[in-house]
């Protein structure tokens, strides 16, 4: 015979929530503080249980030339990571070779982890691309979507834009404000060329790894190609 203890054991067993997994994304050319402070704000601001950091393997919209290797981006990567205990890392893009889709990356997430719900996390500007990615009603279907807003932008044609999203993809979207965190991977690798220092601008533990590894020495892309949040 049940008691009541037992009934309501079992019942909060049955209610037990999702995971949730915030998914940071990005070709991380390098990682910089700015992408280690987003993440940790949608980790507070969204009662988060873990942080994905996920390097881009092949961007179909980005020039391959100006990219280091997937292993390189990867280890600058986990070297970023590793004090925080909430924060992870996944080589699944890099592995799976080809062009790098979200839709798909959200896909395989989903098969493999069915009780988890994912946040994608973006520079808020990519909601007006997002459409013309590879099957963006997978994405909305899949991912909540925490949109980074830089202080100063205009916050009414976001949510304009992000309404639309809505009505279109029955999607479910959220600013996330992130203040003026105004740090570039291009700028980083434009400071290295010039022989400037990088400090503070990304983890102490990658900046020595770039400086011993001579990487970004004999890069040059114009800053106009590069995404803010890459």
């Amino acid at each position: 015979m049940n008691t009541g203890k037992d009934q309501e054991s079992h019942s909060l067993e049955g209610e037990k929530r999702h995971r949730r997994v915030g998914i940071m994304g990005g070709t991380f050319n390098p990682v910089h503080m700015g992408h280690l402070l987003l993440a940790e704000n949608a980790y507070s601001m969204f009662s988060l249980d873990e942080i994905l950091f996920i390097p881009s393997g092949c961007s179909y919209m980005k020039d391959q030339t100006e990219i280091l290797d997937g292993a390189t981006r990867l280890h600058m990567t986990r070297l970023s990571i590793a004090d925080n205990p909430h924060f992870s890392l996944s080589s699944m893009e890099i592995d799976r070779g080809g062009y790098t889709y979200t839709c798909q990356t959200l896909e395989q997430l989903g098969e493999e982890n069915p009780e988890t719900d994912y946040y994608f996390i973006l520079g808020a500007d990519s909601l007006f691309q997002m459409e013309s990615w590879k099957d963006p009603e997978i994405i909305f279907q899949k991912a909540v979507i925490l949109a980074a807003v830089r202080e100063g932008r205009d916050i009414k044609e976001l949510l304009e834009k992000a309404g639309q999203l809505k009505d279109k993809f029955k999607a479910e979207i959220h600013l996330v404000p992130i203040g003026n965190i105004d740090i570039s991977s291009s700028d980083i690798r434009r400071r290295v060329r010039e022989e400037r220092s990088i400090r503070y601008l990304v983890h102490e533990s990658v900046r020595e790894f770039i400086e011993k590894n001579n990487l970004y020495r004999d890069l040059t892309v114009p800053a106009s190609q590069e995404n803010r949040h890459e």
